[in-house]
């Protein structure tokens, strides 16, 4: 399982998905932002955490029975008690959003067990007590209907595929007001500086803009936009 450094995930959780989408970019990564996955409720910051996955397939009607449940090996149950806390579960759901893929009670347990956060691209029942709840939850929208309506549960740890992005075990997961970004595990730390390093430095040419700048020589900075700007850092410092 990968491992952040506290000075990493202290920085994801300021920076924003937007910036991080384009540090992606500057290093090759075009597919890295979840689509149609969108936060739930209204959440006072980012979520942060490396992903813990579980795959679903469609259902069967034979095996996906209601008496499943019952078993602590189902796989959907398993995850909802072995992902460890603060990680984020992770769930490849197809993107079919007309049946839930998970509630109010899976989601408090999650709640209870420290995990970070809860992020599918399909749909969430009970949308209306677990968009309150504490831990940030992402999805599809709402579904009323269970998830063994579409689902069969079949894996944890694995690769999948949620909202359109590949997405590994360990991945660092980060979400905030416009969704969800996987960061690849190796490039996290990196990434992390030079995102917090971009948005100090769009802080600083946002209030040139608000100023009256215009764009040209500004955004993006010339020359001598970016000596301004290191001279204001080092006044500062």
């Amino acid at each position: 399982m990968s491992t952040f450094s506290e000075d990493c995930l202290a920085r994801m959780r300021r920076v924003t998905t937007a910036t991080l989408t384009t540090q992606l970019f500057k290093r090759g990564f075009r597919n890295r932002f979840m689509r149609g996955v969108r936060p739930l409720g209204q959440y006072d910051g980012n979520l942060v955490g490396p992903a813990f996955t579980l795959r679903n397939i469609p259902a069967r009607e034979d095996l996906d029975v209601v008496e499943g449940f019952a078993n602590p090996e189902h796989p959907q149950r398993k995850a909802i008690e072995t992902v460890p806390p603060g990680h984020v579960l992770v769930v490849d759901c197809r993107g079919e959003a007309n049946a839930a893929s998970g509630g109010e009670i899976l989601a408090t347990r999650l709640v209870m067990r420290g995990v970070a956060g809860l992020v599918s691209d399909g749909g969430i029942r009970d949308s209306a007590p677990i968009a309150k709840l504490p831990m940030p939850v992402y999805c599809a929208g709402p579904a009323a209907p269970l998830n063994l309506v579409a689902h069969h549960a079949t894996e944890l740890q694995v690769p999948i595929g949620c909202g359109g992005v590949a997405v590994f075990p360990g991945d660092l997961i980060v979400g905030d007001a416009d969704g969800i970004v996987v960061v690849p595990a190796h490039l996290a730390e990196d990434i992390a500086r030079d995102a917090d390093a971009q948005e100090k430095l769009e802080t600083w040419l946002l209030g040139r803009i608000q100023a009256g700048a215009a764009l040209p020589g500004t955004y993006p900075p010339n020359a001598e936009t970016r000596a301004a700007y290191e001279a204001w850092q080092a006044a500062r410092a």
